[in-house]
C-alpha cells in the first residue's frame, strides 16, 4: 500500500502534499435508508482523487457531502485541518470549493461569456447600487473579473463560442462551459459529478486532457465521480470505490483494478 502520510510522489514524478480534507466515519441516512455507511477517506493537495462504485453505491450522496449540500448524522468533515459546520452554498464556495453537476446546471438563454462570469460572483464585493449604476469600484471589479473569465474561456478554447447563447451548443460543449464557470470561481478544491457522462470519444479526451491541464497548470485538487474505468484509471492519482454506501477499496488506480472485491461489486460475482 502507498504511505500517504507526509504526501506522496506520482508516478510522472508529480508531488502530491498534505490532507486537504478529510472524511472521518460517515454516515448518510434518507429517513430508515443509509445512503453512505461510516466511510473515511481524505483528499489530499494536488491530486486527482476518483469516486467510483456501482449505480446506486452512494457516490454522489459522497459528492454532497463533500461539498456541503449534505450534512451527515454521523461522523466528521474536516476541511483544511478545522472540522466544518453545517454551511451554505455560497460560504462553501468561499472556501474555495466548486463543483460541476451530473446534470448540467447553465443559464441557457444567457451567453458563454455570462454563465461563466456567473461564475465570478463570490469575487465581487462592490454592492448592488454600485453595480447597476456602473460606479466607482464596480468598473474596475467587473473588467478584473471579466478578465479572468476571458482567461478561462481562452484554457478550454471555446473562444469561438464566448457571445452563443447557451441553448444553441451541444452537449459536449455545454459540459466544458459548466467546467469554466466552476473553474471561474478560481477553486483550490474542485468537485466533478460524472464529467464524461453522455459524451463521444471525442469529448472525453478532450475533457480528460483539460482536467489534467487543470490539475497541473492551476494545481486545482480534483475529486470526480465517473462511470467510465478507462478515464477513472487514466487520470486518478489515487480510488476509492463505494458499493451500497460502503467502502470496498482505496488506493491507487493499480492496487484497486486488482482488489477481488472492486472486480465483484462491478461484475456481479459472489465468492464464498
Amino acid at each position: 500500500m502507498l504511505d500517504q502520510s507526509q504526501g506522496y510522489t506520482t508516478e510522472d514524478g508529480r508531488k502530491i502534499g498534505g490532507v486537504v480534507m478529510e472524511m472521518r466515519n460517515i454516515t448518510l441516512r434518507f429517513g430508515g435508508v443509509e445512503a453512505i455507511k461510516d466511510i473515511s477517506f481524505d483528499i489530499r493537495e494536488g491530486e486527482i482523487r476518483a469516486i467510483i462504485g456501482p449505480n446506486g453505491a452512494g457516490k454522489s450522496s459522497m459528492l454532497n457531502v463533500i461539498s456541503g449540500f449534505y450534512v451527515p448524522q454521523e461522523g466528521q468533515v474536516f476541511y483544511k485541518g478545522a472540522p466544518r459546520p453545517a454551511m451554505k452554498p455560497y460560504q462553501v464556495a468561499q472556501q474555495g470549493i466548486a463543483r460541476t453537476f451530473q446534470n448540467i446546471a447553465l443559464f441557457e438563454g444567457m451567453s458563454v461569456l455570462d454563465n461563466v462570469m456567473t461564475g465570478r460572483l463570490t469575487k465581487m464585493k462592490t454592492g448592488l447600487f454600485s453595480q447597476a449604476l456602473w460606479l466607482g469600484k464596480s468598473e474596475k471589479e467587473e473588467t478584473e473579473n471579466r478578465e479572468v473569465a476571458e482567461k478561462i474561456i481562452d484554457f478550454l478554447e471555446i473562444q469561438a463560442i464566448r457571445k452563443t447563447p447557451v441553448s444553441r451548443l451541444p452537449y459536449g460543449l455545454k459540459k466544458r462551459v459548466e467546467l469554466a464557470r466552476a473553474l471561474a470561481a478560481e477553486p483550490s478544491l474542485l468537485l466533478l459529478d460524472e464529467p464524461m457522462a453522455g459524451m463521444n470519444v471525442e469529448e472525453k479526451e478532450d475533457m480528460s486532457r483539460f482536467i489534467l491541464d487543470v490539475n497541473d497548470e492551476f494545481g486545482t485538487t480534483i475529486a470526480l465521480i465517473e462511470h467510465d474505468m478507462g478515464v477513472v484509471m487514466d487520470l486518478s492519482d489515487r480510488v476509492v470505490v463505494m458499493d451500497y454506501g460502503k467502502k470496498i477499496g482505496d488506493g491507487t488506480p493499480d492496487e484497486v483494478r486488482g482488489n477481488q472485491a472492486v472486480i465483484d461489486a462491478y461484475l456481479g460475482v459472489a465468492h464464498d
